[in-house]
This record gives C-alpha cells, sequence and structure tokens, in this order.
C-alpha cells in the first residue's frame, strides 16, 4: 500500500484533536437523544389531545379507550427511542418525532371519520391504523438494531432489484391479487392485504443507489456535446429507458398512475444526484411528457383524471358514474370550508368526500384544521425531507450519499404527487399521504425509511472529523 494510504488509514482511524493537544471527537450522543426525547414527549402530547379534542367535538364526552391504545403506541416510539440511545446514539434527533406525530394525528382524523359511520372496536379503521402503526414502529426498531451498517445494503444491488421487480409483480398473479378502486396493487391471503408496492419502492431505492454508484462514470463522463449540455450515448440509454417502461407497465397493467410515477422520478432525481448532468432531466422530462401524451390518449382511465383535472366542475364530469370528478370537487369544498383556521378537529364533514380516510386524507384534515394546520403539516413534511437529505450531502460514501436522498425524494415526491392531486395543481393518483392516511402498507414502508435514514444519520456523525479550537 502506498505510503499515502497509510497516512489517510491513520488519519481516520484516529481520534480527532484539537490544537491544544487532548483527544476531543465530535459527538454530542446525549444532547441529541435528549432533544429527541424531549420533542417526542411533545409529539406525543399533541397527539394525544388530538384524540381528546376529537372526541369532544364529536360526542361531546371523552372516551379514554383510543387513548390508552395511543399510549401504547407512545411506549413503542419511546422503546425507540432507547434503541437509538444504545445502537445508533448520533442518530438525528427530528425524524422520529416527526414521524410520530404525523402518524399521531392521520389516527386522530380517522378515528374522527370512524366516529361519524359509528364504526367501533377492533373492526374500526381507526383501532387498525393503531395496529398497523404498532407493526410498522416494530419493524422500524428492528431494521435500526439489525442493521448496524447501511454498507451492507450495496453487497445485495441486484437482489434488492429483483426483488422489486418481484414486488411489483405480485398483484398480477391470479389467485393472490386485488383489484380495488380500479387499481390492481394489492395481494390479498384469506382476510390479509397488503400492498407490496409500498415495500418496492425502498427496494428501489437500495438497487438504484447501488447501481447508480457502479455505473456513475460511463453515465456522467461519456457523452457528445448539444447546445451547451452533454447528453449521454445511445448505449447508456437503456437504464433510463428499461425504468421508464417499467413505470408505464405499472400504468397500463396495474391501472396506477401515481406508483408509476414515483418510480420514474425517484430514478431519475437519484440520475441527477450521481452524475450531475442536467441533459438526464431533459431527457426524463420529455419520457414524462411523451408517456403522458400516450396514456391520456390510450387508456380511458389516465383520459378521465385528466378530463376531471382540466373540467372538474362541468356537469359532465361531476355526474359521470365511473371516473367521474365528484370525489375532486367534494374534497376541494371540503378546504374550502375548512378557510383559514379550520372547523376544529370532530366538527367538520369530512366523510362527505369519498375515501376521507386514505387518498383524501388531507382534505378531511384540511377541513378541521384550515389552511394554518395544513402549513404546519407541511412544515413537519419539509423538514423530515430537508433532515433527510442533509443526510444525503454530508454523507462520506457515495452509496450512502445516493440512498438517503432516495428515500428523502420518495417521501417528497409522494407528499407532492398526494397533496398536488386533492388541490388540483396536477392529475389525482392513487397514492396515499406518508404517515397521515389509512393503510398499514405505506405505514411500514415509510417506518422502514425512518429508520433506514436514521442509520445513515448516526454512520455520518460517526465520520472522523478534524477540530481547530
Amino acid at each position: 500500500m502506498p505510503a499515502e494510504s497509510n497516512t489517510a488509514a491513520r488519519e481516520q482511524a484516529t481520534p480527532t484533536r484539537n490544537a491544544t493537544g487532548p483527544v476531543k471527537r465530535l459527538r454530542l450522543p446525549a444532547k441529541l437523544r435528549n432533544r429527541e426525547l424531549v420533542l417526542l414527549l411533545i409529539a406525543c402530547a399533541i397527539n394525544a389531545a388530538a384524540v381528546v379534542l376529537v372526541q369532544l367535538g364529536a360526542l361531546g364526552h371523552v372516551d379514554l379507550t383510543l387513548v390508552y391504545l395511543g399510549a401504547g403506541l407512545s411506549a413503542l416510539v419511546l422503546g425507540m427511542h432507547i434503541a437509538l440511545r444504545f445502537v445508533a446514539p448520533q442518530a438525528d434527533p427530528f425524524l422520529l418525532p416527526i414521524a410520530t406525530l404525523l402518524t399521531g394525528i392521520g389516527i386522530a382524523e380517522i378515528y374522527r371519520i370512524d366516529i361519524h359511520y359509528k364504526d367501533a372496536g377492533w373492526d374500526s379503521a381507526g383501532v387498525k391504523q393503531i395496529a398497523w402503526s404498532a407493526i410498522a414502529i416494530i419493524c422500524a426498531i428492528l431494521v435500526v438494531i439489525l442493521l448496524r451498517n447501511h454498507r451492507i445494503l450495496q453487497r445485495y444491488t441486484y437482489l434488492f432489484g429483483f426483488a422489486a421487480l418481484v414486488l411489483l409483480l405480485l398483484p398480477m398473479l391470479p389467485g393472490i391479487g386485488r383489484e380495488i378502486n380500479g387499481a390492481r396493487v394489492w395481494i390479498g391471503i384469506g382476510p390479509f392485504s397488503f400492498q407490496p408496492g409500498e415495500i418496492a419502492k425502498i427496494c428501489l431505492a437500495i438497487f438504484f443507489a447501488g447501481y447508480l454508484v457502479q455505473a456513475r462514470d460511463s453515465l456522467s463522463m461519456v457523452g457528445k456535446k448539444f447546445l451547451g449540455m452533454r447528453f449521454p450515448r445511445a448505449r447508456d440509454l437503456g437504464p433510463i429507458l428499461i425504468v421508464w417502461l417499467m413505470s408505464m407497465a405499472v400504468i397500463v397493467f396495474q391501472r396506477d398512475l401515481g406508483t408509476g410515477l414515483l418510480i420514474f422520478g425517484l430514478f431519475l432525481v437519484m440520475l441527477y444526484v450521481a452524475t450531475a448532468r442536467i441533459s438526464w432531466v431533459i431527457l426524463g422530462l420529455l419520457l414524462v411528457v411523451g408517456g403522458a401524451v400516450i396514456a391520456s390518449q390510450v387508456l380511458p382511465y389516465v383520459h378521465d383524471r385528466f378530463a376531471n383535472w382540466l373540467t372538474p366542475f362541468s356537469s359532465g364530469r361531476y355526474d359521470a358514474e365511473l371516473g367521474g370528478s365528484y370525489q375532486l370537487v367534494q374534497g376541494l369544498f371540503g378546504l374550502a370550508h375548512g378557510g383559514l383556521i379550520g372547523t376544529g378537529l370532530g366538527q367538520g364533514q369530512p366523510w362527505i368526500t369519498p375515501i376521507s380516510q386514505s387518498d383524501y386524507i388531507i382534505a378531511s384534515l384540511g377541513e378541521e384544521l384550515g389552511l394554518a394546520g395544513l402549513f404546519a403539516i407541511f412544515a413537519l413534511y419539509l423538514v423530515f425531507v430537508a433532515r433527510g437529505l442533509r443526510i444525503g450531502f454530508a454523507g462520506a460514501d457515495d452509496f450512502g450519499k445516493l440512498l438517503a436522498v432516495g428515500l428523502s425524494f420518495t417521501v417528497a415526491l409522494q407528499c407532492f404527487i398526494v397533496i398536488g392531486g386533492v388541490t388540483r395543481v396536477i392529475p389525482l393518483t392513487g397514492l396515499t399521504t406518508p404517515f397521515l392516511a389509512a393503510g398499514g402498507s405505506s405505514l411500514v414502508a415509510n417506518w422502514i425509511i425512518v429508520a433506514l435514514l436514521l442509520r445513515l444519520s448516526d454512520t455520518v456523525r460517526n465520520q472522523p472529523r478534524l477540530v481547530v479550537s
């Protein structure tokens, strides 16, 4: 090994020193975890208060049953906090409290809609959401404890790619595939149902990160210049075309516009971060526009989505029995009814909008919390994504950097697609709002994302740094 390499290795292995001589590591695990604990206690208190306010607004009295179930979730979250103190003491202190608060707000609003339908007991959507939240948090704890080094994931790059492909194809298999609300994205075994595409997005983020680390040089440095930009060779277009075709296959065969957009958008952003070539973004946007035009002309359900987006208030679209704009318009009316400060938890009428507990949870919260409440929720998402991107850009290894950016952008893009559809910024798709919407598959996937980002952030802060005082 060259002398320079030996010197670099010794510097990595040696604790950082300040100018006065004593060893001084830039580690503040106690401070970070104490900050996280305070924020967790505040988040749990807000979640309990939200459930109580829902009951007072909708029932006029307090039933402590759901509060006790929520306390069980708080205990699990605190258990995850304790686990972080031992296995990832320098993990980011904001991710866990934000995920906890968003999950609790979602449970409170789902429970509020249950009250209107007089759903109670273990079959109610609110109780199911609590059960799925518990499963999701346990999965996150296991990921944090068992995955001590994120670089292990890079060894299985192509295995994760194959797993993602299998998960995306599972709903197409006869016998276990289920079609719900026109989309074939579910699998069911007896009473149990699951959406494998939610886990597939994590596998794809790992696969894209590993693949782009290996192929970055050929994708970023080779090509011909045109209009001041270096465009890739035809032979290097294979990966983006394959992912584009996979996304179109999801849209065509599973009738799932949102997942198709999410897959392609995730790959495009990670490709840009890996290569820093704006030409990839331009090519990707051209493929998106071309695919949207073709799909809107060929696929009836995509055409209906575009028609609802462009002319939702026309009588022909509003009164259409299948694929009409009734849901979109009712959601807009609900947001308008909420105004600036909302009707108050438990005092709105969110159930008027179809599927108000999952696809339209944002419209339900907008009616009862108002524009101010929605802005607070959006700010939580913004901080969550910003912390994730910060973890990525501070990372030393390329795989960890791409993985953190990919996972963070998955949450950001999913929020944009869902919230943009509900507010009529873009055509409506069938994705769920992360952490808020009813759905066990989405909860498990998003809490695993939290666990992976926590592990990555702990690795970033463990990198040796020189302190000059």
